[in-house]
């Protein structure tokens, strides 16, 4: 039911409950990609020197600290648009508006590299049709899903994250055959050690644990889902906990089963930086064979399309949130029976026009990821400083619990800031000029507010 918040003001539009844990878990393991790490898995073998599995072990303990934010957060506040939503509680309106702000650049392009991907992957196996085709076909079809409605999309992605599951296991069921028949390529510790010179080196596992938390990017899109939830918040913090626990033991053990197939040694992969880009692929053909390269290869062109959809329909609640909240063009904020379509329609156009743009560069992928990546992990930061912010300073909940509401996120906020910092300049320097424009909005749009007696939390 809509609620009214200030005599004379219209009701909030509402969104419709329909959604169980399932459908949540659903959601952010398609955002995530259960085998997110075949596209990074050569990069982060050579620069941890072959400790790849430790690498996915300690960057789910990482992240860990974020979902338990999120956990906190959404039971505060269970409504749509996420950090957005959470910062405006914890920290007040103008750290709202930033946090929504910089989660915008990452769920507004995060689903174009999605959709590039999946153009790739379908060009490679139909290179008469161009790349930027498949991409454009592959938003018109997922934008349809979710303007049929969040209950429709999450039945079709629970199908397609079926298929994702059942091609891993394949993989899995390969791998260990090949390596009960034939042995490993490497020792059968050194996914966790190391594969020899130049040996275990914490700091070379902490370098490539800065770029393997990006593989988790999405399990935070659940909490864009807070009101079509059935169940409660608890249900959503659950959700979030669990979606990244089952992702980070997928990771674990598929790039554990990778290294101890890969052909070459970490140090090879190092010395050559294109072998680095296909070497889960090179360990699927060369123990298993093409059979298993292929489907895997479908598999990620199908996948990709699909984490796009999640996270397209998670962009399209942070734009309906912040437009309710008269942030963005209140029109975006219409619903119709339950869905808002016109955010939804305003996100699938942003990241289509972003996705065929890098679909037809040489470097288009490379110049999307380098400018999504932050602006998520501000937002992360943000929401790390809302749990403070609210249980520990405004004393939202009573007495705070010093371990849960301190201690966590600032770790949190700790691991999410080094991460930034180990960011590409070029990733720094876009979220730089982002948050400067965010600034401007804020500069402009709260003297706006104040002016026409608009409310404030802060």
């Amino acid at each position: 039911m809509a609620s009214v918040t200030d005599p004379g003001t219209a009701p909030k539009a509402a969104l419709r409950r329909s959604l169980g844990f399932r459908d949540l878990v659903v959601y952010g393991l398609l955002f995530i990609a259960p085998m997110a790490p075949v596209g990074v898995f050569g990069t982060l073998d050579a620069k941890s020197h072959g400790a790849v599995a430790l690498v996915y072990l300690c960057a789910t303990v990482a992240m860990a600290f974020t979902a338990f934010s999120y956990a906190q957060m959404v039971q505060v506040a269970p409504q749509a648009g996420s950090v957005f939503t959470y910062a405006r509680k914890g920290l007040g309106e103008g750290a709202g508006l930033i946090a929504g702000w910089m989660a915008m650049l990452d769920y507004l392009l995060i689903p174009a590299v999605a959709y590039l991907f999946s153009g790739i992957a379908m060009n490679a196996l139909v290179p008469e049709v161009s790349r930027w085709v498949w991409t454009a076909l592959a938003v018109l079809v997922t934008t349809g899903l979710n303007l049929w409605g969040v209950r429709a999309a999450a039945r079709v992605g629970f199908a397609v994250l079926a298929m994702e599951i059942a091609v891993l296991l394949v993989f899995v069921v390969a791998a260990v055959t090949v390596l009960v028949r034939d042995g490993s390529q490497r020792g059968w510790l050194s996914p966790l050690t190391g594969d020899g010179a130049p040996g275990f080196s914490p700091a070379a596992v902490l370098g490539a644990v800065s770029v393997a938390v990006l593989s988790y990017l999405g399990f935070d899109a659940i909490a864009s889902f807070a009101e079509e939830v059935t169940g409660g918040s608890a249900r959503v913090a659950r959700a979030v906990l669990f979606c990244l626990a089952l992702a980070g033991v997928l990771f674990v053990v598929q790039s554990y089963l990778a290294a101890l197939l890969m052909p070459v040694s970490s140090a090879q992969l190092a010395a050559d930086p294109a072998q680095q880009g296909p070497a889960f692929y090179t360990a699927v053909e060369s123990s298993v064979g093409n059979w298993l390269h292929d489907l895997v290869a479908v598999s990620k062109a199908i996948g990709a399309a699909f984490a796009a959809l999640a996270g397209q329909a998670a962009a399209g609640r942070l734009v309906f949130a912040m437009a309710r909240e008269r942030r963005l063009p209140g029109a975006l904020a219409r619903t119709s029976d339950g869905t808002p379509r016109p955010a939804l329609l305003v996100a699938a156009t942003i990241t289509l026009v972003a996705a065929v743009w890098a679909a037809r560069r040489d470097d288009g992928l490379d110049q999307l990821v380098s400018v999504v990546d932050v602006g998520a992990l501000v937002a992360f930061t943000l929401l790390h400083a809302s749990v403070v912010g609210w249980f520990v300073v405004r004393r939202g909940a009573g007495p705070p619990n010093w371990w849960k509401h301190l201690v966590m996120p600032v770790l949190g906020a700790a691991v999410t800031i080094a991460v930034i910092v180990e960011a590409a300049w070029t990733a720094q320097l876009v979220g730089a000029v982002w948050l400067a424009a965010g600034l401007g909005v804020l500069a402009v749009q709260g003297t706006r507010r104040d002016g026409a007696g608009g409310t404030s939390e802060g």
